[in-house]
């Protein structure tokens, strides 16, 4: 094969999207906290952008496009350059200190350029108010597992060896309390430093675990036989199990009634008890369908997941975007949650350098590239504003049904459908409903919520998926406990009320709603039994289960 090198001219044409337009859809894209954030983040690393904290009620604010004059007109000349726009300020009511100085920038601006950079005091008070705030509504850290385990193996006189063995079973048990993998693979585990995850991730890690004895893979898996004895024996109970089954099996403690036939269920009966095959359990114990109901009653108050309670789960703290409201003629009105949002403006005191004749060059465009970064953020912000606006209010108007009567009565939306009402890119409707939330009458609703889709009544009318879940769930609550309706009588029982769905569609939703199959939702006390003389019915467990049944 030959190679060669060579030169050749290729004309394309590429779309590339300025860094104004990326600075806009970042904007837009953030929910309210993060533009927050945003915005604090950017007055500090930008001297020029400062919030406007009005000292009467004529001070102007920068705003996109060039800004206002004085008297609220707009400025006649939007195409002028920053260094040329003429200076948003009040003479009336500014400060006069910043003004009565002499503008000798080259040879003032060297030593003053901190003070002119540092935040006022009432931007330092603020700061400082918010985060005495934070540290006073600051969670303490909950007590991991890691530690609740750590700490009562404290309390065992154990030798080093087995000492270490159980602390390296602690430090490999998963967030439920479980250890994922055998004691063989302990042992093939490098004998590193080993700390806490919870104390790795926080940097706050204390003692470190020495190095595992190098003795033989047998004499290692002994002690980590013992070692993984010792944890299990700690509380919650059930921690260090590999199994479910085991788990189950250490929270059974002999003093607890019916502590045999609860360890005989759990050990050899377990899968049937979840698929609910009551009656082949009987038939193989000899117990009575009672008999096992209580049993399984009993195991009910066992915790599968004994080091769940230690975990804290992660609740997401969000603020409204939107507000809705129905006026009294009926119409739903949509309004911005943003009064807590700063208002920004281009600080008078730079654009004064900027124009000042004596500002150095460099000094000079170094300002000019702040004021154009705050410019532009200050314009990104207000198209978020109205950007969101006509989106929300959009929305609003196709679902006044869902405002009104509840989420069973959401329609079918998509997003180009508001993309096409408002006149903008699907993609930017995306953004502008991205993790924004829309506060109404009835609580808190993600503005994504209200984008589903839908299938066709009888009626040639549209029924959104939502609407099908609910009208699934109502009919599975109130079938006969005795004889459960399989997904084939629930595609029935929905076209009775005009919705047709196909039978794995109504298998999909019932699995993702955490409903159970007929079988297993079937109470089995209440089932006939056979009169005398009639072989009892063949039960789900006597045979595999076939495709296309339910599982």
């Amino acid at each position: 094969m030959r190679m060669s090198f060579g030169q050749e001219m290729r004309m394309a044409q590429k779309q590339v999207l300025a860094p104004r337009m990326i600075q806009s859809m970042e904007i837009l894209q953030l929910p309210m906290m993060a533009l927050e954030e945003r915005i604090e983040q950017e007055i500090q690393n930008n001297e020029t952008l400062e919030l406007d904290e009005p000292e009467g009620d004529n001070q102007s604010t920068a705003v996109a496009d060039g800004g206002s004059s004085q008297d609220g007109a707009p400025d006649p000349s939007p195409e002028r350059t920053v260094d040329e726009r003429p200076l948003v300020v009040d003479q009336d009511h500014a400060n006069q200190a910043d003004f009565e100085r002499s503008y000798d920038w080259s040879n003032e601006y060297p030593e003053s350029d901190d003070d002119r950079s540092r935040p006022s005091s009432g931007r330092i008070d603020e700061a400082s108010d918010r985060y005495l705030d934070a540290m006073a509504n600051m969670e303490e850290r909950p007590e991991t597992l890691f530690h609740h385990l750590h700490e009562q193996l404290s309390n065992y006189e154990l030798g080093p060896e087995d000492r270490l063995a159980a602390e390296k079973v602690i430090y490999n048990l998963d967030a439920n309390g479980y250890l994922p993998m055998p004691l063989e693979g302990l042992v093939e585990l490098e004998p590193a430093v080993m700390t806490a995850p919870e104390e790795a991730l926080h940097g706050t890690a204390s003692a470190a675990i020495a190095p595992v004895p190098l003795d033989g893979p047998a004499k290692q898996l002994e002690r980590l036989e013992r070692g993984l004895a010792v944890v299990q024996g700690m509380e919650p109970a059930g921690v260090g199990a590999r199994d479910l089954r085991e788990c189950l099996l250490l929270q059974i403690r002999s003093s607890l009634p019916h502590a045999r036939q609860l360890q005989r269920l759990v050990s050899d009966h377990l899968e049937d008890l979840a698929a609910n095959r009551l009656p082949l359990i009987a038939r193989k114990t000899g117990l009575s369908i009672e008999e096992i109901e209580t049993l399984r009653r009993d195991l009910h108050m066992l915790q599968p997941k004994p080091g769940a309670r230690f975990t804290v789960p992660y609740v997401p703290v969000v603020k409204p975007d939107v507000h809705v409201e129905q006026l009294p003629d009926g119409i739903w009105k949509v309004r911005l949650e943003d009064v807590n949002l700063p208002n920004l403006r281009i600080s008078p005191l730079y654009r004064e350098m900027l124009a000042a004749p004596g500002t150095p060059p460099e000094t000079r465009e170094y300002i000019k590239r702040k004021i154009n970064s705050a410019q532009w953020l200050i314009e990104a912000i207000e198209q978020r504003r109205s950007t969101l606006l006509k989106t929300a209010q959009a929305i609003v108007d196709h679902q006044t049904r869902f405002l009104a009567d509840g989420p069973e009565s959401i329609e079918p939306l998509k997003m180009q459908q508001i993309a096409d009402r408002i006149g903008m890119h699907v993609t930017t409707v995306s953004r502008a409903v991205d993790d924004k939330w829309l506060q109404t009458p009835r609580g808190l609703v993600a503005l994504r919520r209200f984008f589903v889709g839908g299938t066709v009544s009888a009626d040639g009318d549209e029924v959104a998926w939502d609407t099908v879940r609910i009208k699934l769930q109502e009919i599975i609550q109130a079938e006969s406990k005795d004889a459960p309706l399989s997904d084939d009588d629930l595609v029935d029982e929905l076209g009775k009320g005009g919705i047709t769905v196909a039978r794995r569609t109504v298998t999909k939703y019932r699995k993702a709603m955490d409903i159970p199959s007929s079988r297993q939702r079937r109470d089995w006390k209440l089932a006939t039994p056979p009169r005398v003389g009639q072989s009892p019915p063949v039960v789900d467990g006597d045979r595999p289960v076939t495709s296309g049944e339910e599982t």
